[in-house]
């Protein structure tokens, strides 16, 4: 929506504010009941569900609406929680939730809103939660949980593990929050789902591996009883710009490089292959692995780092 202008109206701010959706009590706050009704009877403006508007007609809700219908529907108190909050703060990434999630206070009995919510809206699943301390909210449009509390939520509700340790690390990556913030969020909820997943994830990112494939590394490394890299190593390349090796053993001077599927756009493969030689040049061994193998294939991964780091001069 436009920003309005100096001169706006309290209903032209607030519908700024709320991306377009209100309550019955904020309209007629507003305008007087009759001409609510005739906005709504016009076509001009539509009945989302009981107590709920929305000033446009008929049509697709843009995400923004849909939270502030989550937030808005579930009730005084209500903030928007998980993996919708973690985006409404910026976090990037493809995942397809089936709900929004709301958090409100427990002593509030959970509004019901399977049933009240028109076809194209995401569902809304409204949590209790006995107490949210200040440091886990966060002031917005519309308000939520904090970035580290909504990563945590986000993990303790995802379908898998593996997605739980996705939302994780694409949080810490993006430079949204850090795995310490995190860590403290998680702390205030001995309660949590998938705490121990939860707590290894983070430890692996501290160390240095933020990429999923590259925590998947990490892991492979301790089972097998192979020594841990180091994490990412900075280097220079001919240009004078600072690349990260994915994985770097400097002790043994070996290094791997977990592939994904960006590697296979040409551009990539070309400076992939650079980069590669560059590190040929300066004495290191290199390894290069796909995200796959590490992940499926692990023993196969576990037999070549072993004998590079034989080759090199590690002892097991």
């Amino acid at each position: 929506m436009r920003l309005p202008g100096d001169d706006a109206s309290g209903l032209a701010w607030l519908l700024f504010a709320q991306s377009g959706v209100l309550t019955w009590a904020q309209a007629t706050a507003e305008l007087s009941p009759a001409k609510v009704r005739h906005l709504l009877a016009s076509g001009r403006w539509q009945r989302v569900c009981r107590g709920l508007l929305r000033a446009a007609p008929d049509g697709p809700f843009s995400r923004d609406q849909q939270w502030w219908v989550a937030v808005l529907a579930a009730g005084e108190g209500a903030v928007l929680a998980g993996l919708a909050a973690a985006q409404a703060g910026g976090l990037r990434g493809s995942w397809r939730y089936e709900t929004v999630d709301v958090l409100v206070p427990h002593q509030r009995r959970a509004a019901d809103l399977l049933r009240r919510l028109p076809l194209g809206l995401p569902a809304i699943r409204v949590r209790r939660v006995r107490e949210l301390p200040d440091a886990d909210r966060q002031r917005g449009r519309p308000d939520r949980t904090s970035m580290a509390r909504s990563l945590v939520d986000a993990a303790q509700w995802a379908r898998t593990d593996e997605e739980a340790q996705q939302i994780l690390a694409a949080g810490c990556q993006q430079r949204r929050v850090t795995p310490a913030e995190v860590g403290a969020v998680l702390d205030r909820m001995p309660r949590a789902r998938r705490r121990t997943l939860i707590r290894e994830t983070l430890r692996d990112m501290a160390g240095g591996a933020e990429a999923l494939s590259e925590i998947d590394l990490v892991r492979l490394c301790r089972r097998h009883g192979l020594p841990v890299p180091d994490g990412q190593e900075r280097r220079r390349d001919a240009d004078g710009r600072v690349r990260y090796l994915d994985a770097y053993w400097r002790r043994w001077r070996l290094h791997v490089e977990v592939d994904g599927a960006h590697h296979m756009d040409v551009r990539h493969w070309a400076a992939d292959l650079r980069r590669q030689n560059r590190v040929w040049i300066e004495g290191d061994r290199i390894l290069r692995f796909t995200a796959f193998d590490v992940r499926r294939r692990p023993a196969e991964v576990a037999t070549q780092l072993r004998s590079a780091l034989t080759a090199a001069g590690w002892q097991p």
